[in-house]
């Protein structure tokens, strides 16, 4: 029997480990949180009949010596061993020591010294009360059986979303091959699953091969809107770094290409990031546009009311991450604004978690549409696609560069779910990957 250790920072990545070590034959002997993660003691060549003659051994030496096993035992966990006599004794002890607790509690005594001052019962009942040894003993093995049931729960799972993957990969193997795709485009497993679920229930390699992309495609709206259709006004939302002031220069360089200086003209609520009024000002200069500043709910409705014959008016906020306390300002701000259109700016470099929480924060505005930026400097973009499927939200335009207004194009469904194909390309992920992603949601259905 070949025994071997693993250390590793929690139980999946060591089932992982031993499993890349010692192969699917192992058998894990324990299991044991330590300060720097989860240990695993696992074996191969298990001889059980060695193991249970080793336990019957062991079994008959603790029936002839059972106080030797006591002090074992206690030594193995870290209390010294204790006789009967030392029992008794201590027993005896404990019972005269509460009877005389018990009499000085009636004794009419004073054990004060002269002029001192009696301490209140506040202070005495604050003092800390020291736990018995036994006692604070017991709350640490409960602690520790706590740790170990959860790491062997932990383990259970893993071992059964492994045999409901590889039951799917066998009884389904084109949808699981979909999964894995899905997988490595960066498609996250709920969405992967919805796709997977609205696949035909008889598919071949070719279709396998070719039909998620284009329901995925099929999945992500597009509201249409026209770089030329910018009528109204118009309020980019969104996270602060996402590039919202450069998409507004960029919306604004098209109108007035469109309909002329005089129909267009801007406004700026963002002041609360250095410098990021001068810099719509500064794009508003090379427009010829004029910039209007509005503080609050208040004087952006009459700076609105004061453009209301313009065609196209583009309003710049301040970027607010959603546990931002200022980001109710920012709700409050276009309250009693119902003409105003909120349109919410992500970028694709983000990582999808952040993504999802920015589309929840912002979603008391009820933004009508989307605009992803940065698709340049995205490695993935099956996260951010992820996301706007999960929240059905319309992409009005996507990004991919500084230039003004060059860099901006109206979104495509196609042309985004081939692009992200194409810029994926990392390798399949291995059975181990797909077993933690889907292998649960694969055993409960």
């Amino acid at each position: 029997m070949k025994i071997k250790r693993f250390v590793a920072a929690d139980m999946r990545q060591a089932m992982r480990e031993v499993r890349e070590e010692q192969g699917p034959e192992a058998v894990i002997l324990s299991t044991r949180r330590l300060d720097e993660g989860i240990e695993v003691i696992a074996a191969i060549d298990y001889d059980e009949s060695l193991v249970r003659e080793a336990a019957r051994h062991g079994a008959a030496s603790a029936a002839v010596d059972e106080p030797a096993a006591s002090a074992v035992a206690a030594a193995v966990a870290g209390v010294p061993p204790v006789s009967r006599s030392s029992a008794a004794a201590a027993s005896a002890k404990a019972a005269t020591s509460t009877k005389t607790s018990s009499r000085l509690q009636h004794a009419p005594v004073s054990t004060q010294e002269p002029g001192a001052v009696a301490p209140s019962t506040a202070q005495a009942s604050a003092e800390p009360v020291a736990m018995h040894p036994l006692m604070e003993r017991a709350v640490q093995d409960t602690a520790r059986m706590r740790v170990e049931l959860g790491s062997l729960r932990e383990m259970l799972e893993m071992q059964l979303s492994s045999l409901a993957w590889n039951d799917l990969e066998r009884r389904q193997p084109l949808r699981a091959r979909v999964l894995r795709e899905m997988t490595r485009l960066g498609i996250e497993p709920d969405v992967a699953n919805q796709l997977v679920a609205a696949l035909p229930a008889q598919i071949n390699a070719e279709q396998a091969r070719y039909l998620p992309l284009g329901m995925l495609s099929r999945s992500l709206a597009v509201s249409g809107r026209n770089l030329s259709d910018d009528q109204g006004v118009t309020a980019l939302v969104g996270p602060t770094g996402v590039g919202k002031t450069t998409t507004i220069a960029k919306l604004a360089a098209r109108a007035v290409l469109h309909r002329g200086v005089e129909q267009v003209a801007l406004v700026s609520t963002d002041h609360y990031r250095i410098g990021a009024a001068a810099q719509l000002e500064h794009y508003g200069r090379l427009l010829g546009i004029r910039v209007y500043p509005a503080y609050d709910a208040q004087s952006l409705r009459k700076v609105l009311e004061l453009l209301r014959d313009r065609h196209t008016v583009l309003i710049d906020t301040a970027g607010v991450a959603g546990s931002d306390p200022r980001l109710a300002q920012q709700l409050e701000l276009f309250s009693g604004t119902g003409e105003v259109r909120a349109c919410l700016v992500l970028a694709a470099n983000t990582q999808s978690r952040s993504l999802d929480e920015a589309v929840r924060a912002y979603l008391p505005l009820k933004p009508s549409a989307c605009i992803l930026t940065k698709l340049d400097e995205a490695p993935s973009l099956g996260g951010a696609l992820s996301v706007l499927i999960r929240h059905r939200l319309p992409l009005d335009f996507t990004t991919d560069g500084q230039r003004v207004p060059e860099d901006i194009a109206m979104a495509d469904a196609r042309v985004l779910v081939c692009r992200a194909a194409q810029s994926q390309k990392s390798r399949l992920p291995d059975d181990g990957q797909m077993a933690e992603r889907f292998g649960l949601a694969v055993a409960s259905a």
